[in-house]
């Protein structure tokens, strides 16, 4: 299939978000994109994301890394669970380095990707930084793939703490649940190089999810803080049909990042085929009842 440019898939998500999510999904997965009767995890995220999600004002609100803050401790979410905020701006040229400490993470709240994580800030180019952060500020996230949730809410950045665990980037654990019960953990290592995925059932038990060649070989062991990570998982998920609920774990606690709706813009490319009709098993579709009625695009 033809690559589609970034204009017009831009110009197609505003417009033509069930055609785009059609066209991207058989040109990434291989196969037509079933609406009327998904059986895959994908084909029901994509489901969700076209009929409940892009029309529904809580995952506007909690997609974004800023505001999804409030909805934790709301929900009975300790501070403590929340990664240290050092900052929150409007505009990069808001931000001043000096106040700053050798190391922290700056990230946009609007989008997946957006992210400068500095380790040492006598490296870091303050300028080049500004002006990518800026950029990324004036990107509409979200039409390209048709994950129209992002449109909504008020693009900013935040600076967050710096977590690392034995001078490399932590492990980060994403944590699968369905009607606000979770039911398998992603694993994120090697996150500095080549990044590594395995998935675990709840007893840490490795799952036949991911394709081999993305595992690590490695034991990845238990986090301490396993049994706090699934509860505060399934407090924050309880509304939503499926939501992705990502962690670290900093001295043994753990550190809620954000909330993901559609991961990878349901495009996986991770999952065995086994893997994606077992997710897709674990994620039951009411086709009439989890329809929610258009609302207006956003404005940013």
């Amino acid at each position: 299939m033809k690559k589609i440019s970034s204009i017009v898939r831009n110009i197609m998500g505003r417009t033509m978000p069930r055609t785009l999510s059609k066209i991207l999904f058989r040109a990434t997965q291989g196969k037509k994109l079933d609406l009327n009767d998904p059986k895959l995890f994908d084909e029901k995220l994509m489901w969700l994301k076209l009929n409940n999600y892009n029309n529904n004002p809580l995952v506007w609100k909690y997609c974004d890394k800023y505001l999804v803050r409030e909805y934790a401790v709301s929900n009975g979410v300790s501070s403590s669970n929340l990664p240290e905020l050092l900052g929150e701006y409007q505009d990069a040229n808001e931000i001043d380095f000096n106040k700053l400490p050798n190391k922290f993470a700056l990230k946009c709240t609007h989008g997946c990707g957006f992210n400068i994580i500095c380790k040492d800030k006598k490296e870091l180019d303050y300028e080049k930084t500004r002006k990518t952060l800026n950029k990324w500020l004036k990107t509409k996230f979200g039409y390209e793939s048709a994950e129209l949730q992002y449109m909504h809410e008020k693009p900013r950045i935040i600076c967050e703490k710096f977590i690392e665990s034995r001078n490399s980037l932590p492990y980060d654990y994403k944590i699968y649940c369905f009607r606000g019960v979770a039911k398998c953990i992603l694993v994120c290592s090697e996150r500095d190089t080549d990044i590594k995925l395995n998935i675990f059932d709840l007893s840490w038990k490795e799952l036949p999810v991911s394709k081999d060649e993305y595992k690590n070989t490695k034991k990845i062991d238990k986090p301490k803080s396993l049994n706090e990570m699934i509860g505060i998982a399934e407090k924050v998920s309880r509304p939503f049909p499926f939501v992705r609920v990502d962690f670290y774990e900093y001295n043994g606690k753990a550190i809620l990042g954000e909330m993901t709706f559609t991961p990878a813009a349901c495009l996986n490319y991770i999952y065995t085929d086994d893997g994606k009709k077992y997710l897709g098993d674990l994620l039951e579709l009411d086709l009439k009842e989890d329809v929610l009625p258009k609302k207006q695009p956003g404005g940013n």
